[in-house]
C-alpha cells in the first residue's frame, strides 16, 4: 500500500495533468474573439456547476454548516471567479507560453498559502528547492517564450490569478478533509453559480458567443475538465498532503503547457526547452522528497 504522502503525490500529479491543458485551451478559445473572455470565464463555471449540482444532488450530500460556507466563498473567489475570469482576459493578449511564465509561480505561491492557512512546517531544505524550482519555470517558460519584456497589464491580471489560485487551492486543501475532494469543489461552484450566471447574461448581451467546433471543444474542456474533474484529483492530492510538498508538483505544469502549446498551437519547442523542461522537473522531484520535521508532520496529524 502507497505511504499517504507518495499517494498525495499521485493525486496531485494527475490533477496537474488535467490543469495544464487549461492555458492552451483557454488561448484556443479566445484567439479569433468569437467567445468574450468574460464568456469563457463566466461560462465554463456555469456549466461545471450544473455538473457539480447533479452529482451533490445525486449522491446526497450534506450542506456545508456554519463557518465552512465562508470557507467555501473563499475557495470559490480563488479557483471559480478569480483564477478563470483573470487568465481569459489576459490571454488575449499574450500567447500561451507567456503566460506559463507567470503561472509557474504557482507552486511557491500554494506552498506560502500553505504555511499561513495548514500551519505546515517544511524544513529549510525544502524553501530552498522550492525557490529553485520556482525560478527555473521562470527562466524556462522565458527563455521559451523569448524573454521578458516589461511588466504588461496582461502580466497584472496572471499575477493576480496566481494568487487568487493559491489561496483557492490550499484553503480548498484543507476543506477537502472535512467535506470531501470533489465534494468542495462542486459546492464552491454551486455557491459561485447566481453570480457567475449574472455574468454569461452580461457577456452574451454584449457579443454572442460563436465559434468553430475547435474552440467549442476547448471551451467544453475548460468547463468540464478545467473547472470540475480536474478538481477531484487535485483537492484530493492536496488533502492526502502535505500541501507545501503537493504544491510543488505544480512546478511540471508549465513544462506540460508549453509542450500542448507546442502540439496545439504550433509555438516553437526546441532542445533548450526540452533540456530547461528537465531540470524544472528535477527540482520539483527534489523538493517533494524533503521530509517533514517531526514538528510539521505533528502538526498536519493534528490538521488531518
Amino acid at each position: 500500500m502507497l505511504s499517504a504522502p507518495r499517494t498525495g503525490l499521485r493525486w496531485g500529479l494527475l490533477g496537474v495533468l488535467a490543469f495544464s491543458f487549461t492555458v492552451p485551451f483557454t488561448r484556443v478559445a479566445v484567439e479569433n474573439g468569437a467567445m468574450s473572455p468574460l464568456f469563457i470565464g463566466s461560462g465554463r463555471a456555469v456549466i461545471a456547476a450544473m455538473l457539480a449540482a447533479v452529482a451533490l444532488t445525486w449522491t446526497g450530500q450534506r450542506l456545508p454548516r456554519g463557518v465552512q460556507w465562508v470557507r467555501v466563498a473563499v475557495v470559490a473567489g480563488g479557483v471559480v471567479v478569480g483564477f478563470p475570469l483573470l487568465t481569459s482576459y489576459a490571454l488575449t493578449t499574450v500567447p500561451a507560453s507567456h503566460g506559463a511564465v507567470v503561472i509557474a509561480l504557482l507552486p511557491a505561491a500554494t506552498a506560502v498559502m500553505a504555511v499561513l492557512r495548514g500551519h505546515e512546517r517544511p524544513p529549510l531544505a525544502f524553501w530552498v528547492m522550492a525557490a529553485v524550482g520556482a525560478v527555473a519555470a521562470v527562466v524556462f517558460a522565458a527563455v521559451h517564450g523569448g524573454g521578458l519584456s516589461g511588466l504588461h497589464w496582461s502580466d497584472l491580471l496572471l499575477f493576480g490569478a496566481v494568487v487568487a489560485a493559491a489561496v483557492g487551492y490550499a484553503e480548498g486543501g484543507l476543506l477537502a478533509r472535512e467535506l470531501g475532494a470533489w465534494q468542495t469543489v462542486s459546492w464552491a461552484l454551486v455557491l459561485a453559480a447566481p453570480l457567475m450566471t449574472v455574468l454569461v447574461v452580461v457577456s452574451m448581451s454584449v457579443q454572442m458567443p460563436t465559434g468553430t467546433a475547435v474552440e467549442w471543444s476547448a471551451f467544453s474542456y475548460l468547463a468540464v475538465v478545467s473547472m470540475f474533474l480536474g478538481f477531484f484529483a487535485w483537492y484530493r492530492g492536496l488533502a492526502i498532503g502535505p500541501m507545501t510538498h503537493v504544491s510543488q508538483i505544480q512546478l511540471v505544469q508549465p513544462v506540460l503547457t508549453i509542450c500542448w502549446a507546442a502540439l496545439f498551437l504550433r509555438e516553437l519547442l526546441t532542445w533548450s526547452t526540452i533540456l530547461g523542461g528537465l531540470a524544472v522537473v528535477a527540482s520539483a522531484g527534489i523538493a517533494v522528497r524533503v521530509r517533514l520535521t517531526p514538528r510539521a508532520r505533528a502538526a498536519r496529524q493534528c490538521n488531518a
